[in-house]
C-alpha cells in the first residue's frame, strides 16, 4: 500500500534546490526536501545530481560541500536501489508510456518506493501510472 505521507524526488528538483541560476524554482525546491518532510529518491537521482553538481552547476559544489550534504540531507531519503526487478519494471514502463529509459527507470524506483506521488519537471503533469501521480511543482 502507498505511502500517502511521503513523495518521490527526481534529480532535477535536487538540481533546483542548490543551482545558483534559479532562484525561483529554488524556494519551492528548498521547501519540498526540507528535511521535515518525508520525501524519498533513488540511487539514480543520487548520482545524477552528483554528476551535475560537480559538473554542470555554473558554479560547481565544493566536494567537501557535497559530502556533508549527501550524508546529512540526501542518502537518508534514499530508499530505492538497483535490483533485477527494477529493471524489469522500467522496460515495462518504457513500452507503455514510449518514455526514455533514464525517466522510465525514475517512475519504477518512485513505483518501487510506495510514494503517491513523483515530482518532477520533466514527465506529464497529471499523469497517473499504476498508484502513481507525476507533479511539476513549477506548474502554477
Amino acid at each position: 500500500m502507498p505511502k500517502q505521507s511521503s513523495y518521490f524526488l527526481d534529480t532535477n528538483i535536487l538540481v533546483y534546490a542548490f543551482e545558483q541560476r534559479e532562484s525561483e524554482k529554488r524556494n519551492l525546491a528548498r521547501r519540498l526536501i526540507d528535511d521535515s518532510n518525508p520525501w524519498e529518491t533513488s540511487w539514480q537521482v543520487i548520482q545524477e545530481f552528483c554528476s551535475l553538481a560537480l559538473h554542470r552547476f555554473k558554479t560547481p559544489l565544493p566536494v567537501p560541500y557535497l559530502e556533508s550534504l549527501l550524508d546529512l540531507l540526501i542518502i537518508p531519503h534514499c530508499t530505492v536501489f538497483p535490483d533485477a526487478s527494477i529493471w524489469r519494471s522500467t522496460l515495462r514502463i518504457q513500452k507503455e508510456t514510449q518514455y526514455r529509459f533514464y525517466d522510465s527507470l525514475i517512475v519504477a524506483a518512485a513505483l518501487q518506493s510506495g510514494a503517491p506521488v513523483l515530482y518532477t519537471e520533466d514527465l506529464q503533469h497529471g499523469r497517473k501510472i499504476a498508484d502513481l501521480e507525476i507533479r511539476n511543482p513549477f506548474v502554477i
